[in-house]
């Protein structure tokens, strides 16, 4: 399923950097785990400050018994999408480290830039395998702590709906003008050399 909107670079990069992007259209195929745990595998391979690896995973494949309490961590606007999805998964990072050769844990600043690496690796190896992914920041994320026993010490990133991509027509109306790969800012507005001037 492609869109008729297509992105272009102004330098060259690899085409899997364009073609990815969110949809809300999912077909509601129920994703097999060994497809599933194939971007779990390329996420583990993400770098990460100190190696520290913090991102974790808890996931619930659609129609399985963990389906309507991750369904039901997002907010009624985004249940109207996501439930056609192949599997729900929430991104949650280890706030801290024990550093090579320490005792104790130490703050790790870069818990959820970490995270968001794992996560881009993730959304590619999706989208080489023909799967979509669309990361979610409207759900509850107070209740997803209660609701899915994540002990303190952890912060809770995401929601991620995975699945095969559907025709835009499958969307609630007033969803479908925005099903549509969104462009980029200039490099301008987002690269400096020396000193920041945006």
């Amino acid at each position: 399923m492609t869109a008729a909107f297509v992105r272009t670079s102004d330098h060259t990069i690899a085409e899997l950097f364009l073609k990815r992007w969110s949809p809300r259209a999912f077909s509601g195929e129920v994703l097999d785990k060994a497809t599933l745990f194939s971007l779990f595998e390329a996420a583990r391979w993400a770098p990460s400050a100190n190696n520290s690896q913090p991102w974790r995973f808890i996931y619930a494949l659609r129609d399985s018994e963990h389906w309507p309490l991750f369904l039901g961590l997002l907010n009624e606007n985004n249940q109207r999408w996501a439930s056609n999805a192949g599997a729900l998964v929430v991104l949650i990072s280890k706030t801290t480290h024990v550093r090579k050769g320490a005792d104790e844990a130490t703050p790790l600043r870069s818990h959820a830039l970490d995270a968001g690496a794992a996560w881009a690796s993730l959304a590619f190896q999706a989208e080489h395998e023909g799967l979509r992914t669309h990361a979610i920041g409207g759900f509850d994320r107070s209740r997803a702590v209660e609701v899915l026993g994540i002990p303190e010490g952890y912060h809770v990133n995401v929601a991620i709906a995975v699945g095969r991509q559907a025709e835009r027509s499958s969307l609630p109306d007033d969803l479908q003008g925005r099903e549509q790969p969104n462009e980029r800012k200039p490099l301008r507005e987002i690269v400096a050399e020396g000193r920041f001037s945006f």
